[in-house]
């Protein structure tokens, strides 16, 4: 009987329908925020749509129990992947009292969980990348055994903080794993306007480190790249680039109408490439998905979606005064 790609990397059956009901659950949450948008009832979503292989194949090459991840705005499924449910995220869109990553405070994609080692992000782009750097100098300098993996998009390669992560992460042989999420556009400007080199990848060499460019639609491409990253890091033969290269199937942002710089031919032919009907494709001709299976996985996210809805909807947002919180020092120590 002839192996399937995903026995030959390790995976079990169960590893790739769980890799594919996150990859669902992505989709399904990131639906949902569209629709509760555009009916007025959450201010401003950042689509994970397109990148969902990319991000649960990289994720599922972590240890989750160990490893710190800073991912960027559009990582839905490396923080669900990380432990992040569908009712933090959902409260996190209605910027509701219980957010997890800021109470309230931030627009949604900043994620940010101690307890299941996701660090804080920030606004500005890209300055998620030399946090993880430096929390990777601090793990190797204590002797702790984690990798940190951080990830952005095309557009925030060209940025200085990607020149000065990267840098350091070199020089210092860091346990450090950089993904760039290349979805081709950064907000209305394409690739080929962005960088003079064909590749994200092919910039590694000048950092010292090996780059490599694999296919962002294909979760079980990107769990092998990322694999030998980070046993590359852990055996402290330092940091690696990669550029996984996907489609953004939605608008920037639900601020950005997308049809003013990308025609309807080059919409069409990205939707065909959707990692969502691909991996369940494989899945199908692999025998690991059966109809039953699929509905029930369907019925599953779909029943945690609205749960999670109805749930974020209806609770509380914080007290005006909480606004002062954590800006000014107070009195009391530790609350």
């Amino acid at each position: 009987m002839a192996t399937n790609r995903h026995e030959e990397l390790g995976l079990s059956n169960e590893d790739v329908l769980h890799m594919y009901e996150t990859m669902v659950m992505a989709r399904k949450i990131d639906e949902r925020m569209w629709l509760l948008n555009r009916a007025g009832k959450v201010p401003f979503v950042i689509s994970c749509q397109g990148q969902e292989a990319a991000q649960i194949g990289a994720a599922f090459a972590l240890d989750k129990d160990k490893d710190w991840i800073a991912p960027y705005y559009r990582d839905m499924g490396v923080v669900l992947h990380f432990g992040m449910t569908p009712k933090d995220l959902m409260l996190s869109a209605f910027a509701k009292a219980e957010d997890p990553n800021s109470g309230g405070r931030q627009m949604p994609g900043h994620f940010g969980q101690r307890k299941n080692r996701i660090l804080t992000g920030s606004s500005p782009v890209t300055t998620q990348l030399p946090h993880a750097v430096g929390v990777a100098l601090a793990g190797k300098m204590k002797g702790e055994d984690f990798i940190t993996f951080t990830t952005l998009g095309e557009g925030s390669s060209n940025q200085g903080d990607f020149h000065e992560g990267m840098n350091f992460a070199g020089v210092h042989k860091l346990p450090t794993i950089v993904m760039v999420e290349n979805n081709k556009y950064a907000i209305s400007v394409p690739y080929e306007k962005q960088l003079a080199c064909e590749h994200v990848a092919d910039r590694a060499a000048g950092y010292g480190m090996p780059g490599v460019t694999v296919d962002g639609t294909d979760p079980l491409d990107v769990y092998a790249a990322v694999k030998e990253a980070a046993d590359r890091a852990r055996r402290g033969d330092g940091p690696s680039l990669i550029e996984a290269v996907c489609y953004r199937l939605t608008a920037h942002s639900s601020d950005d109408d997308h049809r003013l710089y990308r025609d309807a031919e080059e919409l069409e032919t990205e939707r065909k490439l959707d990692p969502l009907p691909k991996f369940e494709a494989y899945l199908k001709e692999a025998g690991v998905l059966t109809e039953d299976i699929s509905k029930d996985i369907a019925d599953r996210v779909m029943k945690e979606v609205n749960e999670a809805t109805d749930y974020a909807e209806q609770a509380p947002y914080a007290e005006p005064e909480y606004a002062l919180r954590h800006v000014y020092a107070e009195q009391g120590g530790n609350d």
